[in-house]
C-alpha cells in the first residue's frame, strides 16, 4: 500500500511540475511553393478554419502569420505547436516582375516594398524556430541560391527540419530531384491542396519534433 502511494506521489508531483513547451514550427521556402496552402490544411484538417490567403501572384503571404495551440493526432502520439506562416525567401525582388502578373505600378512598387520587409523579418524570426518544414515547388529546380540559403542558415542554428516536395499532382513534379539534392534531409512529396500524403507529413511531423 505505502508502495503504491510512493507511485502515486510520483506521479503527482510529475504533473504538476511538467512544463508544457509551445513548439514553435515555421513554414519556410521561396515564394509560390505552397507554405500558405500548407498552413491552410492543417489548420482546416485540425482547426476547422484556414489560416491566410493564397495567390498566384508571388509574396502574397508578406507578413509573419501565427496560428496557436494547433493540436494533431496519430494514433495515441499527441503534438501541440505554434504554427508559423512567413512570407516566401527571394534573394532578388523587383517591383517589375509584379507588373507582369498584372499589379498596376503603385501596386506593385508597395507590394515589393512589403515583400522585401517581409524576407527580413522572416530570417529574423529564425532564432525563434524550435524546427522547420521547408516547402518547395516540386516542379522546380531545387538547386538555387534561395534553397541553399534557407537550409545553410538552419544548419547553422542546428534547428530540425524537415522537406516537403509539394505539388505532386502536378506532371512536372519530381520528387526525386528534391531528394537528390538534399540527401542528409528527409523528403516528402505531398500536394497541399489536395490532400496527397497529408497524413504521412503529420506522421514525419512528430519524427522531427
Amino acid at each position: 500500500m505505502a508502495f503504491s502511494f510512493k507511485i502515486w506521489m510520483r506521479k503527482l508531483f510529475s504533473n504538476l511540475f511538467k512544463k508544457k513547451k509551445h513548439i514553435k514550427l515555421g513554414l519556410y521556402g521561396p515564394p509560390n511553393g505552397g507554405k500558405t496552402t500548407l498552413a491552410n490544411r492543417i489548420c482546416k484538417d485540425w482547426l476547422g478554419e484556414e489560416m491566410g490567403s493564397v495567390s498566384k501572384v508571388p509574396h502574397e503571404t508578406r507578413e509573419i502569420q501565427i496560428k496557436e495551440e494547433v493540436h494533431i493526432k496519430s494514433g495515441n502520439k499527441e503534438l501541440s505547436f505554434n504554427l508559423v506562416d512567413t512570407p516566401g525567401i527571394a534573394t532578388r525582388i523587383d517591383y517589375e516582375d509584379f507588373l507582369k502578373d498584372g499589379l498596376k505600378e503603385d501596386d506593385a512598387k508597395e507590394r515589393a516594398k512589403e515583400a522585401t520587409k517581409g524576407v527580413i523579418e522572416a530570417i529574423k524570426w529564425l532564432d525563434n524556430m524550435d524546427a522547420v518544414v521547408i516547402v518547395l515547388d516540386a516542379t522546380k529546380d531545387p538547386y538555387t541560391q534561395v534553397n541553399l540559403t534557407i537550409i545553410g542558415n538552419l544548419q547553422a542554428r542546428k534547428i530540425p527540419l524537415l522537406i516537403v516536395a509539394n505539388k505532386i499532382d502536378l506532371k512536372k513534379a519530381d520528387v526525386s530531384k528534391i531528394e537528390s539534392a538534399f540527401p542528409q534531409y528527409k523528403v516528402i512529396g505531398i500536394s497541399a491542396k489536395r490532400g496527397d500524403n497529408i497524413a504521412d507529413f503529420y506522421e514525419e511531423l512528430f519524427n522531427l519534433v
